[in-house]
């Protein structure tokens, strides 16, 4: 089983971080708290977020969802 290196400035694999994730860690704060990952040069935060199912630019999600809430309630007015 090889190992895929998350963290190469403290030698974190992604399995690690994942334990991590499954022990509650739900952010990459959380998780440079467990075992340091992203705390040194910082290249490895955006493959953390990946990691624990959030991307690079959590907003970008939002906006999506704020303008289908808005064409929802258009949707509304029309009909009443």
């Amino acid at each position: 089983m090889s190992r895929v290196y998350v963290c190469n400035c403290f030698g974190v694999t992604e399995a690690q971080v994942k334990q991590h994730a499954e022990k509650g860690a739900c952010t990459p704060r959380q998780i440079a708290s467990a075992c340091k990952a992203g705390t040194d040069c910082g290249s490895c935060v955006r493959r953390i977020q990946a990691l624990l199912g959030r991307g690079a630019h959590p907003g970008r999600e939002l906006v999506g969802q704020t303008e289908q809430a808005g064409s929802v309630l258009a949707d509304l007015k029309d009909a009443a």
